[in-house]
């Protein structure tokens, strides 16, 4: 099944480099890097994430160890921080032009 649209990866690719002998994935990223791409739009991580905890007997749940202050099932902190970000940006007006701070 593909897993990622962007890169075409599949389950199978996702698996295989997280059970490789030498140099086996153990984070999105590294997924991607074995796998010889980079993410782009990053719709395929919370996918790729759960695939990798299955492989790994790793829990699913972002908040089950309790690590993750900002974890919650329908939202994960990455999210819920570029949320906060961008609600504390104002937003330019249209047709301004972008200057480098002096």
């Amino acid at each position: 099944m593909i897993v990622c649209s962007c890169n075409c990866l599949t389950d199978a690719q996702v698996r295989e480099s997280c059970t490789r002998a030498e140099g086996a994935a153990r984070s999105t990223f590294e997924v991607y890097k074995c796998l010889g791409c980079s993410p782009k739009c990053g719709t395929c991580a919370r996918t790729i994430r759960k695939i990798m905890d299955e492989t790994l007997g790793r829990s699913t749940s972002a908040s089950a160890c309790g690590a993750c202050p900002v974890a919650v099932d329908s939202q994960c902190g990455a999210a819920k921080i570029a949320d906060a970000l961008n609600a504390a940006i104002e937003p330019l007006p249209v047709g301004a032009a972008l200057t480098a701070a002096e």
